[in-house]
């Protein structure tokens, strides 16, 4: 279970999360809705513990654990895993021996060239991690990463994003399957997903949505609901919903 009390991050001396109180249970997948500049990619580097994201109050519990101030390599030991929304290539570092090394550390059972296999991603194990891949590519070499983690708690920011409509298919099925995967010491998986087009609400199951806002949840519930009201809508009307939460 991830629990968040109150977060409050600033980068660069600015204050972008301005209270942020988050739940989301062992097995539950959420998905974060917000217009650019509200602070979704703040919160998940947040959690997974980026130190350009400086925490000034608040707390993040994950499955009891206090982690709010805990490096970035022992939250990923814990289970926590993230797709970025714009990785960065890895030059001097194969593919094959990246995913051999987040393998090791959390002690998996994956199958790297299956797992390959199956992300049409055999060729690219020799090639540098992310260096002169293409946008899908570079999103399929993150799932592998993640599935070689098996991490309990995943975090995706926009995992659709720069991508064409068959890596998109792929990449839901792929989701679909780390989202739904096996308990991994007696804990389902959780997911935290943001999303501009709603293209992934079609691969998972969402159990409730958020609209983040100026650095505030604003609004929660049906993920579909609340897409389908910024879908017709925009966030106009979150703006209310913002002037209700100062």
């Amino acid at each position: 279970m991830l629990e968040i009390f109150d977060l409050h991050v600033e980068v660069g001396s600015k204050e972008i999360l301005k209270g942020v109180s988050l739940t989301i249970p062992d097995g539950e997948t959420h998905i974060l809705f917000g217009p650019n500049g509200s602070g979704k990619t703040t919160l998940m580097m947040s959690i997974m513990g980026l130190p350009k994201y400086k925490i000034t109050s608040g707390k993040i519990i994950f499955n009891g654990i206090d982690i709010t101030y805990m490096p970035t390599h022992e939250r990923a030991k814990l289970g926590i895993g993230m797709m970025f929304q714009k990785p960065p290539a890895i030059r001097g570092v194969e593919l094959q021996k990246l995913s051999e090394i987040i393998k090791s550390i959390r002690n998996t059972d994956a199958d790297i060239q299956e797992y390959a296999r199956i992300l049409n991603l055999e060729e690219h194990l020799s090639r540098e991690v992310n260096y002169g891949f293409s946008g899908g590519e570079m999103k399929r070499s993150e799932l592998l990463q993640l599935l070689c983690q098996k991490p309990s708690l995943v975090l995706l920011d926009e995992p659709e994003s720069g991508v064409d409509l068959d890596n998109i298919n792929l990449l839901g099925n792929v989701i679909k399957k780390l989202l739904k995967g096996e308990k991994i010491k007696k804990r389902h998986t959780s997911g935290l997903i943001v999303t501009h087009t709603g293209y992934i609400l079609e691969y998972v199951n969402a159990d409730k949505g958020h609209i983040l806002m100026d650095g505030k949840i604003v609004c929660s519930g049906s993920a579909e609901d609340l897409f389908e009201e910024i879908r017709q809508n925009g966030f106009g009307r979150c703006e209310n919903c913002l002037q209700d939460t100062i």
